[in-house]
């Protein structure tokens, strides 16, 4: 598990920085939780060592964990990408500002990868969620009761090779096809609202396919695709006939609660496998 000194959650929203800590904490770490001020899920992070820090203070985030020991950083949760100028830095917040350079005006990706690189110059080890999470990465193949057909396996198809062409614009990590028609891409918004958008796009006929995967080349230790209820929620509300996730780097929140969504509402849960992922001719 690395070095054995106490492991720093920076935590966004959502409730994977507290099944971190529970997981960190039974494998016999000590966890301390940087609740980012305004979207941190503070009654989930409460049986937890935290501090809530606004996400700019930069000095204030490092000396607590420097204080609390921390030498293994986990970063877990979404956080909307503030405005810069509203951002009111400290003053190792403006120094690490000038140290990520033109990365603060790239792609999540880029921003997220010079990110790790400073928390890295900063003496921390920055490891991935998922080497936390094992159980929550799927698993290749239907994962429900419900089996994509013919027309949704074509879809699935033409999403993979569309994330593959966003990937090096580093733009997104979802998108929603129907019937090889590309209703909608995952950029700012999320994947939340790039479903309520498909909603009012849909086509007659079978539902569109949502496919989330990581970027190629990705740091999955900054930004790893991720599904959870709200998803298979969104997704039958909308009018989509599946979800189809790249399993080992994509998190779900609540595998089973999941699973039990997409059969109550009829939708397919698919791990794609290594033929799926195979350059097509």
């Amino acid at each position: 598990m690395g070095r054995e000194g106490c492991i720093g959650i920076l935590a966004g929203s959502g409730p994977l920085p507290a099944q971190v800590a529970a997981v960190a904490q039974a494998k016999g770490r000590k966890v301390f939780v940087v609740a980012f001020r305004d979207f941190a899920d503070l009654a989930l992070l409460a049986p937890y060592p935290h501090e809530v820090i606004r996400l700019a203070a930069a000095g204030e985030i490092l000396n607590a964990l420097k204080r609390h020991g921390c030498t293994d950083l986990v970063l877990i949760g979404p956080v909307r990408r503030p405005a810069w100028r509203d951002l009111r830095p400290d003053a190792d917040g403006a120094r690490i500002l000038a140290r990520l350079g033109r990365a603060i005006f790239s792609g999540d990706d880029g921003l997220l990868g010079a990110v790790v690189r400073v928390l890295g110059e900063e003496g921390f080890h920055v490891r991935g969620a998922h080497e936390f999470l094992e159980h929550a990465t799927g698993h290749s193949g239907t994962l429900g009761k419900v089996r994509p057909d013919e027309q949704a396996r074509q879809d699935i198809a033409r999403g993979t090779t569309v994330l593959k062409a966003m990937a090096a614009l580093d733009i997104g990590q979802g998108c929603v096809v129907q019937n090889g028609l590309v209703l909608a891409v995952e950029a700012l918004e999320g994947t939340d609202a790039m479903l309520s958008r498909c909603g009012k796009l849909m086509q007659a006929g079978s539902g569109g396919v949502l496919v989330k995967m990581p970027k190629t080349g990705q740091d999955l230790r900054a930004d790893m695709p991720t599904i959870g209820p709200a998803t298979l929620e969104n997704a039958a509300r909308n009018g989509l006939r599946g979800v189809a996730f790249q399993p080992g780097v994509t998190l779900m929140t609540d595998p089973v609660h999941c699973v039990e969504l997409a059969d109550r509402y009829g939708l397919f849960l698919y791990g794609l496998t290594e033929e799926d992922l195979k350059e097509k001719a």
